[in-house]
Formats: C-alpha cells, sequence, structure tokens
C-alpha cells in the first residue's frame, strides 16, 4: 500500500502552506521597521512630538555627578573609588556642538578643579588653566555618543537609521517595554521603549573604543544609558532628570538634572575652537591606543644593570636578559604598544627569545597589551587574584577592532603567582613577590637579588616637587621589604626612574613624623 499522502511533499495544500509561508517571511523586515518606526515615533509623541524635538535649537543643563573609577580602584570589585562633578553645559543637538565646564573633585583632589570641553562639529578642545589646547578622538567619541544618545535625540537618531527594526519585547524594571534596534556609525544600538507610557527608558549600544586609555582594553564594550525621573517641562516638553551609565553590566556614571533651559540664546563665540588648535586636533583625532610610540624623549631608556633595562613611557616596561630568554616586566596600554616592546627587546637582544612577561597590577592600563604576548604564545606571569581579570580580558569580544588575538585565536599560557616565586636562573634572575598589603592587594614585586633592584610595580610613584605621591604606599612598600628581608639599593617603578632606597625610607620616616603644631596668629 502507498503511504498516506495528506500535507506531505506534493499535497496541494502543503504547496499553498509553503507559499504563504514564504510570503510571511519575506513581508517580516518590512514589518518589523514598520512596527520599530511607530513605536519610535509613539514615544516621541509621549515626549512631546517629533516635530518639538527637532525643533528644538539648544538646551542648558546643569547637574551634579558621580563617576565610578573602575579602572583604576583597589579592586576590580565595587565600591569604588569616587570622582564627583558639578556640570554647566550647553547643547546645540543638530549641529554637534557643545559646551561642558566641569568641576571634579575626588580622593586625590584636595579642591575643585575646573576644564572646560568643546566640541564643534568634528573638533573638540580642553581648555584647563586659561589654556586651550586639542584632545584626541577617545573625547570625540564619547561626546558624539553624549549627544547622540541624550534624551532629546536619541528617538530621532532611531527614526534616521536606514536599518530600524523591532525585536521581540522584553521585562525591564518589572515593566514590559518594546525593543527597538539599529546602528548608528559603527555602534549596534538597542532602545527600550515603556510599553505603558512610551517614554524610553534604556539606550544601549555596544561599540568598540580604541582611543580610550581605559576602554580600549576591553573591546567591544556594552554601555547602558538609562532614564528615569522624568518631568514636564515649558512648552511641553517631557525630560527626565535622572541619567545613569553602566558599562559591561557595571555603574559607571550617574548624573541628576538640577536645572534644564530650553532654548537658551548661543552663539558660535560659546563653542569656538582657535584654529591651531583644531588642526592639532585634526592631526590625532584618528590615533588610536595602539598607534602610542614606545618611550618618551624626556625620560630615555636606561641600562640599570647588565641586561637591565628600564624603558619609561606613559606606562613603563623593562627588559631582563637571562640566559635562555627575555623577560618582559609589564604589558601595558594595548596590543600594539606591546609589538613595538617586542620590536624593542629582538633589537637590543638579536637572536633570543622572550620567555615570558610578568604583569603587576590589574590597573586596566597596565594590562592593556598583555593579549599580543598570547597571541605569540609568550606565557603571562600574573598575580593570583589578578587572574580572573586577565581570562575576561583574554576573552573579551574584538569584533570591531580586531587584535592580533582576536585574527588568530589561541589559548594563553597564564601561570598564577601566589607565593614568592623564582623566575630564571644567573645574574639577572627575579623574584615574584606578592604584595599583600592593603593598597597594593593586587600589586607585584620583582626582585632582583644581585643587583639589588626592586621594581615597585605602581606602589612608589613621583610626586610634585620631588617629592613621592602618597605616603601610604610608600610605607607599605618600606614594610614589604623589611617582611621578605630584601636588602634593597634601588628602587625603580611603573611611573618611576631608578631611586636611591635611602630616598624612600627618609619620606616613609618624614611622614611618619608628628605634625607639627601652627603658630597661634
Amino acid at each position: 500500500m502507498g503511504r498516506k499522502r495528506g500535507f506531505a511533499e506534493g499535497h496541494p495544500g502543503a504547496m499553498r502552506r509553503t507559499v504563504l509561508l514564504s510570503l510571511l517571511l519575506l513581508s517580516l523586515p518590512a514589518f518589523a521597521a514598520d512596527e520599530a518606526r511607530a513605536r519610535v515615533q509613539a514615544a516621541a509623541e509621549a515626549m512631546g512630538g517629533e516635530a518639538r524635538l527637532r525643533a528644538l535649537s539648544s538646551l542648558r543643563i546643569q547637574g551634579i555627578g558621580h563617576w565610578n573609577l573602575l579602572e583604576q580602584s583597589e579592586r576590580p570589585a565595587s565600591p569604588w573609588l569616587v570622582m564627583y562633578e558639578q556640570i554647566d553645559e550647553l547643547r546645540v543637538p543638530s549641529r554637534q556642538r557643545l559646551r561642558q565646564k566641569a568641576e571634579g573633585r575626588g580622593a586625590t583632589m584636595g579642591t575643585w578643579r575646573t576644564v572646560t570641553l568643546r566640541m564643534d562639529g568634528d573638533a573638540v578642545a580642553m581648555e584647563f588653566d586659561g589654556q586651550m589646547r586639542p584632545v584626541g578622538g577617545a573625547q570625540l567619541q564619547d561626546m558624539r555618543e553624549r549627544l547622540d544618545s541624550a534624551p532629546e535625540r536619541v528617538l530621532l537618531t532611531a527614526l534616521d537609521a536606514a536599518d530600524l527594526r523591532s525585536t521581540p519585547d522584553t521585562m525591564l524594571q518589572d515593566v514590559p517595554h518594546h525593543v527597538v534596534t539599529f546602528h548608528h556609525g559603527r555602534a549596534a544600538v538597542r532602545l527600550f521603549l515603556n510599553a505603558h507610557t512610551g517614554l524610553p527608558t534604556l539606550v544601549e549600544t555596544e561599540d568598540a573604543h580604541p582611543a580610550d586609555m581605559f576602554w580600549s582594553v576591553w573591546g567591544d564594550v556594552r554601555t547602558r544609558l538609562f532614564f528615569q525621573s522624568w518631568s514636564l517641562e515649558a512648552g511641553g516638553l517631557r525630560y527626565p532628570r535622572n541619567w545613569e551609565w553602566q558599562r559591561n553590566d557595571t555603574t559607571y556614571h550617574s548624573f541628576t538634572v538640577t536645572a534644564l533651559e530650553l532654548e537658551p540664546k548661543v552663539t558660535d563665540a560659546d563653542f569656538a575652537i582657535p584654529d591651531d588648535v583644531r588642526k592639532a586636533f585634526a592631526a590625532r583625532r584618528d590615533a588610536t591606543a595602539d598607534d602610542l610610540p614606545l618611550g618618551r624623549p624626556d625620560r630615555p631608556a636606561a641600562e640599570l644593570a647588565p641586561g637591565v633595562v628600564h624603558v619609561p613611557g606613559r606606562w613603563d616596561v623593562a627588559l631582563v636578559k637571562q640566559d635562555d630568554g627575555v623577560v618582559v616586566i609589564e604589558a601595558p596600554i594595548a596590543s600594539g604598544y606591546s609589538a613595538r616592546v617586542l620590536d624593542e627587546a629582538a633589537r637590543r637582544f638579536p637572536g633570543m627569545k622572550v620567555k615570558a612577561v610578568v604583569s603587576t597590577s590589574d590597573a586596566w592600563p597596565h594590562v592593556g597589551g598583555l593579549r599580543e604576548y598570547a597571541a605569540r604564545g609568550i606565557p603571562l606571569h600574573v598575580l593570583d587574584l589578578n587572574h580572573p581579570l586577565v581570562e575576561r580580558l583574554l576573552k573579551s569580544s574584538r569584533a570591531r577592532v580586531p587584535d592580533a588575538l582576536a585574527k588568530a585565536p589561541r589559548a594563553a599560557k597564564v601561570t598564577e603567582v601566589g607565593r614568592r616565586t623564582t623566575l630564571g636562573t644567573g645574574a639577572n634572575r627575579l623574584e615574584l613577590i606578592p604584595v599583600r598589603t592593603e593598597t597594593g592587594e593586587r600589586m607585584l614585586f620583582v626582585w632582583m637579588p644581585e643587583h639589588r633592584l626592586l621594581y615597585s610595580s605602581d606602589l612608589v610613584q613621583p610626586g610634585q616637587g620631588g617629592a613621592f605621591f602618597n605616603p601610604q604606599q610608600l610605607a607599605e612598600t618600606v614594610d614589604v621589604a623589611a617582611r621578605e628581608k630584601l636588602d634593597v639599593a634601588r628602587v625603580f617603578g611603573m611611573h618611576l626612574d631608578a631611586t636611591e632606597w635611602k630616598a624612600v625610607m627618609d619620606a616613609v620616616e618624614k611622614a611618619r613624623a608628628p605634625a607639627t603644631a601652627s603658630a597661634t596668629p
């Protein structure tokens, strides 16, 4: 007997269903686009109307906020060190103009410091201590993101996108939300619209920040900007008075609008950037962290002992020649910077392989170049407490601006250092010492016993007027040397040229001395 046909292949009903399904699938993109546009237009209407938003020529925003210093706090988890801000900002969104006067104060700043940023189209400058100077591509990207993701602009950014689409609804903050997606330049954007009110709750972008000294480290970064505390403003515009930014799921920046003025009078002078500053900015706007040159002309490389070379830079590195290869101390900034360090090692020590790299800290710029060593199969030596952070770095997505490891993935060779450990033999043998102090909890010291030379990671730093920065860190360095019975003659570090140990000891004694009573006026 033949098999039952039903809706099997060849049945007229099956053919009709296939045709209908094909037509439905073909119509889905158009439907998703139409639905997305309708939802964004409804959100614009809830804010006061698309025409009102497009007609908004200028804003003045004043407010207060704070930044969590994720990139260089004591630990890679909260609580964070904080920087506070007071802002007075003029915006002309349609012309990509922004002037932001920011007063900042934090743990290392005893007084409020004022910086004014100006953006005029494709140029950005910073005014500090009465002097206007160019900045770089990182600030341009940040300020464009600040304008284009702002409450008054983000819905128009979505409506103007060629690939605006709806995706399935979701729950956010226990409330149903419509979700639309689009691209804005290189960034992928998701916009979450409250299904009850129509108002935007969240702008989520995923993008790389290749020029940013901190965020370039993490490749493709997810930024989430939440709006809340909506307020009915003059002329019928609704505007959120509280904004919160997250990056990679961690709260980064919170800001509260204390005063909002719509259509303030602005002039070209408010955003003016001198021609020489504009030209200087244009020369550097496309430079990334990968492009930073190795070394600094004002601090030339120095051989501290035979085969031990200290190379200063924005963040320093050291090269140590051993019998079976070269050890690099530190892998800062970016993969491109590490590539130049490896070229320098090959130039100074021809024919010798780089056998290892030692990373001594968890600050983001300090680990930013580790991926280049992993890509070349060079073993990484890291403090045990920093291993999880390094693993996140090695696994971070780099789809938008791929580096060598992204182009040719391979497993990294990572060695945890949890106790005093010898690396290499001979006159230039190294001893890796976990610091295990309060501010040095996430650091390694590198001790060179034959030369009585101590690499102090980031704990000993130069201060102003020939002094040192942060007496607490100096005291911890001295305490570790005593604990480990190190007979130190000289010390150098991530930002420190070789310095006599006695200078550190004297500075600690001076800090510990009783305060002198001030004279009565």
